[in-house]
């Protein structure tokens, strides 16, 4: 068991586990941002509308929603309510728990019993629940039960170390160097496996490291975007807004307005 209570066998691909709540004033609507994992989200109550922003045509609804690397955002709405369960997983896990490679879902949003017949009871079952306790059980057991089809392979250990080279340099020819391979058959090998170039993966990484600080930064009280941007490895607090428009279609500002953690009461006075 790891620290978190994770399941060891499931901790080197879950990383995130939890109960969500949009909270009333949401409408339950909620934008799914690009992120260097891959999602999994199942509504308490009822289907999901996904869109996705600045794509044409219309979106989907689903019982729950499978999403792949992608580099642009979404919109979730819940009609029935604001409540469910999510979960994220490493690129490696796609494959270790769903038994679909991460690149088959890279850029699309997918219902979850269409991805893994086998947990296409999974939303039921989880509505029959009585308690986060027997949920979180309930999931852990589902996913350890697709471990065990899936197996786990000395090939996904390769792929987390090369994932870790990507998310732990700034340029891929760094990441190369480290992995001793070129720059093309690491190219080759990210893009086959995951469905996402290098390059696109260390903006992932990049751009969710700048997420994490932004929300830091809130909760403290102090939003210092030029900080925030030299600390993520932008070029500057302009390099930061252009991205943030170009992968969630939003400013960090509207952002952080819209969906970021509420700001501290002030001061009380002496």
């Amino acid at each position: 068991m790891s620290a978190d209570g994770m399941p060891a066998a499931l901790s080197p691909y879950v990383t995130t586990l939890a109960a969500y709540d949009l909270g009333p004033g949401s409408g339950g609507v909620h934008r799914g941002l690009p992120s260097s994992t891959l999602s999994v989200t199942i509504p308490e109550d009822g289907p999901v509308d996904i869109a996705w922003i600045g794509r044409p045509g219309p979106g989907r609804r689903l019982r729950a929603a499978v999403a792949g690397l992608h580099l642009d955002a979404a919109e979730l709405r819940q009609p029935a309510g604001t409540r469910g369960v999510w979960l994220t997983l490493t690129p490696p896990g796609a494959a270790a728990l769903l038994g679909v490679p991460a690149a088959a879902l890279a850029g699309e949003v997918a219902d979850l019993a269409d991805v893994v017949p086998a947990l296409a009871d999974l939303p039921e079952r989880l509505a029959g629940c009585r308690s986060w306790a027997q949920r979180r059980a309930l999931v852990e057991q589902r996913l350890l039960a697709g471990l065990a089809r899936h197996g786990d392979r000395a090939g996904r250990r390769s792929s987390r170390a090369t994932l870790a080279a990507l998310s732990g340099t700034a340029r891929v020819e760094e990441a190369a160097r480290l992995l001793g391979c070129s720059r093309r058959h690491l190219s080759g090998a990210v893009r086959g496996e995951f469905g996402v170039t290098p390059k696109e993966y260390q903006r992932l990484v990049r751009f969710e490291t700048a997420r994490r600080r932004l929300v830091a930064a809130a909760r403290s009280g102090r939003t210092a975007l030029a900080e925030v941007a030299a600390a993520s490895g932008f070029a500057d607090q302009a390099h930061l807004t252009r991205e943030w428009r170009a992968m969630a279609g939003c400013t960090p500002t509207e952002w952080l307005r819209a969906e970021g953690p509420p700001a501290p009461p002030p001061p009380a006075p002496r």
